[in-house]
């Protein structure tokens, strides 16, 4: 029998658990006594962050996946372990559960874990960066420190990388803010006094040194007009960019390709504060083609198939425990079909039981027998007005569709996200928020972002389209620009209320208030769709078949 109890809304399995899967024989203890440390979610993903069980076993399970990714890298890029890596990475400060239980990101704990600060010397796992700069609690003092040592290491870096692609452009952003402090610390070997963490100042002048010729190289190359290629310039020896940049990440990738003279982006494995889940056996892929394969001694997996109409995740609009007729439906990771989408759920060695991740994934193919999955979506970033059901991937796809409008004025969108606005008008409408970058000198007509507005609406479901046109449920979509850096502002208020920098992810839906209140403050200019987008009765895929 198993003993089970509810927990911040999952249940947690106590008592031993044995199973079997892929061939392979799973054993645990029960948690009393190993429950030493609870993770938080990074709460960007959908709003609220979550506590997870955890026990000390895992980190060393965590630790394995990392140690087969280099490996696996080295079979595609020679010579890896002859220079070092420039990865940055940042610790969240630590709470306690009222019980007195440890709380923190799953990425902190194992920063601060044996695993990483006493871990032997691997040529993999060589950073530019020393422990005492990661571990730094103050993420300004981080970022300058990591990238003052990256900088002094540059001709030795061979691949560079954050956890996520929003992590690592905010980087690039702040060496603009604040290459000429930077590169006078090189000239000069010693480090601004904006550094105060005394550890972070002793691990940091071990490493620097006076050279005024690399300060002046580094000067030349960021007073150009153009920061094309930086990463290449700055760091000449850089064979790729590891990041994720999988689904709503994607949008990133034109900014990655235009700051690094497109290296290949990489993403190389597939993991969440709940538990890590597999790899990416062919890392050099186009990322809209990355696939990983799981790793059975990660948790027990298990997937709910789902069917997706017209882009929307119809069957999982929120976030919930398994009824009996989904148990039922429950498909073994040996069963699961190709070109098929599914849920995935998880039984984790800390003691969720049959959690559902909230992630979609689909099965692109098998490696041998093992099966290959696509990121799809999170489930739960959704906008909705009336029937209407909109996840991020069709609003992904609708905004490709739309930043074309952009390209003869030579702009982009740098960032965005969207609101469900139910309140300021009736009936209800989308709302989404560009942060631009504008690179020409011709100013965008009104009728241009009047023109993206209706690409979106065209571009989204028919359900979505029948509310506009027939059932008049449904207001105009509407566009508003925001000054600069808002969303580099939006990342502070997050970080602010405990989202961890190193898990940060740009909210693709916002519902909090505050949140939304930030981003109407920053506002400079508003557009609405000017008339109604087509629709006529039907589905599309009828239409295809008659």
């Amino acid at each position: 029998m198993f003993l089970c109890i509810y927990f911040d809304g999952v249940v947690l399995v106590f008592e031993k658990i044995i199973f079997f899967h892929m061939g392979l024989c799973f054993f645990e203890y029960s948690l009393v006594g190993l429950f030493c440390v609870v993770f938080c979610s990074s709460g960007t993903s959908g709003g609220e962050r979550k506590l997870m069980p955890a026990i000390e076993e895992d980190l060393g399970r965590r630790s394995l996946l990392y140690s087969l990714l280099n490996p696996v890298m080295s079979q595609f890029v020679a010579g890896l372990e002859e220079g070092k890596g420039m990865y940055l990475m940042f610790i969240k400060s630590e709470a306690k559960t009222p019980g007195g239980i440890v709380a923190r990101p799953v990425l902190t704990s194992y920063y601060k874990s044996s695993y990483f600060r006493d871990r032997p010397y691997d040529p993999y796992t060589n950073y530019t960066s020393p422990n005492e700069t990661v571990l730094c609690p103050d993420s300004y003092q981080s970022m300058y420190s990591q990238l003052l040592c990256g900088l002094c290491q540059n001709n030795e870096v061979l691949r560079v990388g954050a956890v996520f692609a929003s992590g690592f452009i905010r980087a690039i952003r702040f060496l603009e803010k604040h290459w000429a402090l930077l590169s006078n610390d090189i000239r000069t070997g010693t480090i601004n006094s904006l550094i105060t963490d005394t550890s972070v100042r002793e691990s940091v002048m071990k490493i620097l040194k006076p050279d005024p010729k690399l300060a002046d190289f580094i000067q030349t190359e960021c007073n150009k007009n153009s920061w094309q290629g930086i990463i290449t310039r700055l760091w000449p020896n850089t064979k790729y960019v590891d990041v994720i940049v999988t689904g709503t990440m994607s949008q990133y990738i034109p900014t990655l390709d235009n700051y690094s003279n497109g290296l290949p982006l990489v993403c190389t494995m597939y993991a969440s504060s709940e538990c890590y889940f597999g790899v990416n056996l062919n890392p050099l892929c186009k990322p809209n083609d990355v696939s990983y394969t799981l790793i059975p001694s990660m948790c027990y997996f298990e997937f709910l198939p789902i069917n997706r109409s017209n882009g929307v995740t119809a069957s999982i609009q929120s976030p919930k425990s398994l009824n009996e007729k989904e148990q039922q439906e429950l498909v073994e990771l040996v069963d699961v079909k190709l070109g098929q989408e599914y849920e995935l759920v998880v039984t984790t060695y800390a003691g969720l039981y049959r959690y559902r991740v909230g992630d979609v994934l689909k099965v692109a193919g098998f490696k041998n027998k093992a099966p290959q999955f696509n990121f799809v979506c999170r489930k739960n970033v959704v906008l909705s007005i009336d029937s209407d059901k909109t996840d991020e991937v069709e609003l992904q796809n609708a905004m490709k569709n739309a930043v074309t409008h952009l390209v003869p004025f030579d702009a982009s969108v740098s960032d965005y996200t969207s609101y469900a606005d139910t309140t300021t008008t009736i009936p209800g409408h989308y709302v989404l928020y560009w942060e631009l970058t504008l690179n020409g000198s011709t100013q965008i007509p009104p009728c241009v972002y009047e023109d993206c507005c209706l690409t979106i609406e065209e571009s989204l479901n028919s359900v979505y389209r029948q509310g506009r046109v027939s059932d008049k449920s449904i207001g105009p979509l509407e566009i508003k620009i925001v000054e600069q850096g808002t969303f580099d502002k939006l990342m502070d208020y997050a970080i602010s209320l405990g989202a961890s920098i190193n898990q940060y992810k740009t909210p693709r839906c916002v519902k909090f208030a505050p949140v939304v209140e930030l981003l109407n403050s920053k506002v400079t200019s508003n557009y609405f769709s000017p008339e109604c987008p087509k629709w006529v009765p039907g589905h599309k895929q009828w239409a295809n078949q008659n």
